[in-house]
């Protein structure tokens, strides 16, 4: 797995800071941030934000802070999580197909 550094915390103190990712591959959004105090967590796992949605925060997640001064940065990793996840769409492979001897015709595929 790899990613793409785009940015910190401007404000870190240097004990871990609120950090952005890109994931090359797959174009994800990777977060660290502050581990979101027990109140909000509270208030997000107990509230059903989308009709139909499950209440609660699954084990396997989690909500973290992003501190509102790191939304540059957050806007230059959807920009660039955007631009990849494009040339990923646009990518192509070329694949022979099965034809008379010395045809080359090839067809796209994603």
């Amino acid at each position: 797995m790899d990613l793409q550094f785009i940015g910190i915390d401007p404000n870190t103190g240097g004990e871990g800071s609120p950090t952005v990712w890109v994931e090359e591959e797959t174009a994800d959004l990777v977060l660290q941030g502050v581990r979101a105090e027990e109140a909000l967590e509270a208030l997000i796992g107990g509230t059903q934000w989308v009709t139909g949605h499950s209440v609660g925060i699954p084990a396997h997640e989690t909500v973290i802070r992003v501190p509102a001064r790191m939304v540059p940065i957050l806007r230059e990793a959807c920009d660039v999580a955007e631009r990849r996840a494009e040339l990923r769409r646009a990518a192509v492979r070329y694949v022979p197909q099965r034809g008379a001897p010395g045809d080359a015709r090839c067809v796209r595929r994603r």
